[in-house]
């Protein structure tokens, strides 16, 4: 576990192309796959967002700024640096990097919807 949070940290701190200097190397992708879960009605839906843009995610709206992935490892684990918020209201309810191994490390806190990162849209 402490492994993985170190190697998440470096990750989130690296560069869009890390020098080698030890540290795993990532690039960014053009989007992001995300899946979002209506805790309530129990539906979920897969939504793909490309970089700088956003989508409608249930009841969110999802603004995704990058998405991040291993070089030697596109299949792998990915952070995106997204921002949330309710429809048609301007209060941010998340803003910042989720990771897609470890959903619950840094998670969107809502009563009825929960969104988190699958993977990097690298082609």
């Amino acid at each position: 576990m402490i492994r993985a949070l170190a190697a998440a940290a470096v990750l989130l701190t690296a560069p869009a192309v890390a020098q080698d200097q030890g540290a795993e190397r990532v690039a960014s992708g053009q989007g992001a796959v995300l899946r979002g879960l209506d805790k309530v009605s129990g539906q979920t839906v897969d939504v793909e967002i490309y970089s700088g843009g956003g989508a409608a995610v249930l009841g969110l709206e999802v603004e995704m700024a990058d998405c991040r992935y291993p070089v030697d490892n596109p299949t792998g684990d990915a952070f995106a640096f997204v921002t949330v918020h309710e429809t048609e209201k301007p209060d941010i309810l998340f803003r910042g990097w989720m990771i897609a191994s470890a959903p619950a490390l840094n998670a969107l806190d809502n009563s009825r919807y929960d969104v988190w990162v699958l993977r990097c849209i690298t082609s």
